[in-house]
């Protein structure tokens, strides 16, 4: 026996003994209850769809407004609330004109109006938007507002902050949106639908649905995102919030009720974190109706280096916190994500020794002894199979049943489809983001700093105290965003062709020598 072969069964009868197998079985469970999860919030998603379909028998064609037709009578619409809508903007890419068009077509009957925020008018967004405006100035309410420079907190927050103190003095709610997020035509109805049966509601959320572009690093962008979904996918009360969406009470606003302008203004770096810090502490509702998913296409060049650095963004966040409560919160959060990630990846390790070994074993002559070690691992590998494809099937069928619904809710938009998807690569994508998302919690751990579109900020007790701006003529920031791919400057830069490695050196590099790369 070779010395390769003698280490091949030697794993093999190692990842036998019963600490090994709890590992694996522990491997096949998370795959078992993530399956169970998708399959809870794609039943929610297909009720919404069957009330659907029942109110078009029944003779209401425009139910991807309002279930109730009544609901479109002018007598009712003239008493719909005021709504302004704010969408800090940074950069533009090759979604944004389509997303924008979703926003500011939307058919809700009440007064809206759009405030799209800029940091500068030298950003490319600015143009863009503009002449959009212009297109539609006659048929809504729309502004660019230039916000400047953020000095306290992350510049998203900062655009948030003064679209509020633009926003009309009448308006009853405010609807936060992100730029990449296409509405559907009765999502901004849908959403002040809610608010208005509940005054209870503190916040209202959604969720996106990634359209990968083909990519690796957009399907790890997907396979990140999926996890989460099941939290919002709740027809109700959840405790998950994101940023991408969010409808509040305008006046929490104008009088700083729970702290929410204090508590972002004051070091804030993540929107959805510290609001949903706040709304925890102060004991308030959040909630997510089932129509609220929106289509997220990624960027046709998303590469390994982008999802990379978003990735980064996303671990970041737990760095941040309002309160102690907060920061143990998170701390849990931290230490439980990054066990069941390398959790999960751990199994499909020990399973390619076990078919390894069995592969030696039966091209050779070997032993009677080794066979039951090698048949043992391969049972605990036909069960992983099992339940991953268990797991797999249940992700299709959330995806499949929110494709479906999307395209009910956009009747008159392209429709989506779940044939553009790769599982083969989905599975491998499971298998990479769980294996970096602990790498990249530990680097944000260690660094307590981040490059966010072109801008450094830095941490100090969980707020940001210190903002770093890096100058266009250097070449150490970011030219294009992570997801949208959106130029951040007016001159368009040469994508990143550096491989993922290279911007993962050079990430660990940094976090040995900080002020090398940080001054």
């Amino acid at each position: 026996m070779s010395s390769f072969d003698l280490l091949l069964f030697s794993l093999s009868r190692a990842f036998c003994t019963p600490i090994a197998v709890f590992f694996q079985i522990q491997g096949c469970l998370i795959c078992l209850v993530l399956a169970l999860g998708w399959a809870c919030a794609a039943y929610v998603r297909n009720r919404e769809i069957k009330q659907m379909k029942d109110c078009m028998k029944n003779g209401n064609s425009l139910s991807f407004l309002c279930h109730d037709i009544n609901e479109l009578e002018h007598s009712y619409q003239i008493n719909l609330p005021r709504v302004t809508v704010i969408m800090p903007l940074k950069g533009f890419g090759e979604h944004n004109l389509h997303n924008w068009r979703s926003q500011i077509t939307s058919l809700y009957g009440g007064p809206i109006e759009f405030l799209f925020v800029v940091e500068s008018t030298e950003d490319p967004a600015y143009h863009a938007v503009s002449r959009l405006i212009e297109e539609f100035e006659d048929h809504v309410e729309a502004k660019v507002v230039v916000a400047g420079l953020s000095t306290t907190c992350s510049q998203k927050i900062h655009n948030q902050l003064v679209g509020v103190e633009t926003m009309h003095k009448d308006s009853k709610y405010v609807l936060f949106l992100d730029d990449d997020v296409r509405l559907h035509p009765g999502s901004i109805g849908a959403l002040t639908r809610e608010m208005e049966k509940n005054p209870e509601i503190f916040i209202q959320t959604g969720y996106p649905l990634d359209l990968p572009s083909g990519s690796l690093g957009s399907y790890c962008i997907y396979e990140y995102h999926m996890p989460c979904s099941m939290g919002f996918a709740t027809g109700g009360k959840t405790f998950f919030l994101w940023g991408g969406c969010m409808m509040m009470h305008a006046d929490d606003f104008r009088q700083d009720r729970y702290g929410v302008v204090s508590g972002l203004k004051d070091g804030g770096y993540s929107d959805d974190m510290t609001l949903a810090a706040i709304s925890e502490a102060h004991k308030r509702l959040i909630t997510s109706p089932p129509v609220a998913v929106f289509p997220h296409p990624l960027a046709s060049d998303l590469n390994f280096g982008r999802y990379w650095n978003y990735l980064r963004k996303q671990t970041f966040v737990l760095e941040s916190y309002t309160t102690n409560v907060n920061w143990v919160m998170n701390r849990a959060l931290f230490t439980t994500h990054c066990y069941l990630s390398w959790g999960f990846v751990a199994p499909y390790l020990m399973a390619m020794v076990h078919v390894a070994a069995a592969l030696r074993f039966y091209s050779k002559e070997f032993s009677p002894e080794e066979m039951t070690y090698t048949s043992g691992g391969l049972s605990l590998v036909t069960f992983l199979a099992i339940c991953t494809l268990i797991e797999l099937l249940s992700m299709w069928n959330l995806t499949r049943i929110e494709v479906q619904l999307c395209n009910m809710l956009s009747p008159e938009a392209p429709q989506l489809s779940l044939a553009s998807y790769n599982w083969c690569l989905v599975f491998i994508a499971m298998l990479v983001d769980n294996f970096l998302y602990p790498v990249s919690a530990f680097r944000s751990h260690f660094s307590q700093s981040i490059n966010w579109s072109g801008i450094r900020y830095y941490l100090k007790d969980g707020k940001i105290s210190k903002i770093e701006r890096t100058p266009r003529n250097k070449d150490m920031g970011p030219v294009f965003t992570d997801l949208g791919g959106k130029h951040l400057y007016g001159k368009k830069g040469m994508p990143t062709r550096g491989s993922f490695l290279s911007s993962l050196s050079r990430s660990l590099a940094q976090w040995h020598q900080p002020k090398k790369f940080d001054n």
